[in-house]
């Protein structure tokens, strides 16, 4: 993500750019659900039921996000001196939660039908529901990719992953409803919705554990604390440095780190030096909340 030079004005194009994200969101979850209401209606496919679940739980967690992006742009107060990012982190946690219930819901029902299968109808209506809700899911799947590489926003990528799982269950409710329509196949009804559930599963365990590790206050990902590094270990004006210490929440990284500088520069040559070194950690480290110690040598 390039970087202004005012951190402000940074901080106020990644909220614009997740807030585009969160609506965009909302706007193609009551989207979807319509269409699925109409098309289970139409067909009684378990494949197009467990679609419209993960739609209608998506619209739930969509308004959580949008919610969730607007609180967490708050700047910082006097009861949250640090700002308001680690809401990301929340939010995240219960679409995890709730994406896990959906999906063992499905899982569920598709047991129940494989041992009691029902006939599908009006197939062709359900194809070009589901065809349509595909082509939507994966737009806004393109555009949520790269609004959270852009900001790296928490709430962006958990909200991405609904739509990326719905991409799925859309492809195969396509397939299964062909199936049912051309060759009378209806085991591949309960057999898709099952394979959904699996993966909805094994994404709301990735997004969980993430929020759970930030709301633990784990520190940056390796890459990150490898900018870090480099980027103090190149400081000409340093004879070294230590304690670097970093934590996350959500989009945001917290770094503290001591640095060791001549004890005879006035104050304001020592200042200067951390005020450049910081301008550089913020342009290896976007939305970056830096903290530095000055040390004499």
């Amino acid at each position: 993500m390039s970087v202004s030079c005012d951190p402000k004005a940074s901080a106020r194009a990644v909220h614009r750019l997740n807030l585009a994200a969160g609506v965009a969101s909302v706007t193609v979850a009551v989207t979807l659900v319509g269409l699925k209401v109409w098309a289970l209606a139409a067909t009684g496919a378990l494949s197009v039921a467990a679609s419209l679940a993960d739609s209608a739980l998506d619209l739930v967690a969509s308004f959580a996000a949008l919610a969730g992006i607007h609180y967490a742009a708050k700047p910082p107060d006097e009861d949250h001196s640090f700002g308001h990012s680690s809401v990301e982190d929340l939010v995240a946690l219960g679409q995890a939660v709730i994406v896990a219930v959906s999906a063992a819901g499905i899982g569920i029902s598709a047991l129940a039908r494989f041992g009691a299968p029902r006939p599908l109808a009006a197939e062709s209506t359900g194809l070009a529901v589901m065809a349509a809700s595909l082509a939507i899911t994966g737009a806004l799947v393109v555009w949520q990719s790269h609004v959270a590489r852009r900001t790296g926003s928490r709430i962006v990528a958990a909200d991405r992953l609904h739509y990326l799982a719905d991409l799925w269950p859309n492809l195969g409710a396509i397939v299964a409803l062909y199936a049912a329509a051309a060759h009378g196949i209806l085991w591949l009804d309960p057999a898709i919705a099952l394979g959904a559930c699996a993966m909805l599963l094994v994404g709301a365990r990735r997004i969980g554990v993430e929020a759970w590790h930030a709301l633990m206050d784990r520190r940056a990902a390796p890459a990150e604390i490898a900018r870090i590094e480099s980027v103090l270990g190149r400081c000409p004006d340093l004879a070294g440095w230590h304690d670097l210490r970093t934590r996350t929440a959500g989009p945001r990284v917290f770094i503290q780190v001591h640095v060791e500088i001549d004890g005879d520069l006035p104050l304001r040559e020592a200042h200067a030096i951390s005020a450049a070194l910081k301008r550089e950690l913020l342009a290896a480290v976007p939305q970056a909340d830096v903290i530095i110690h000055q040390d004499p040598v």
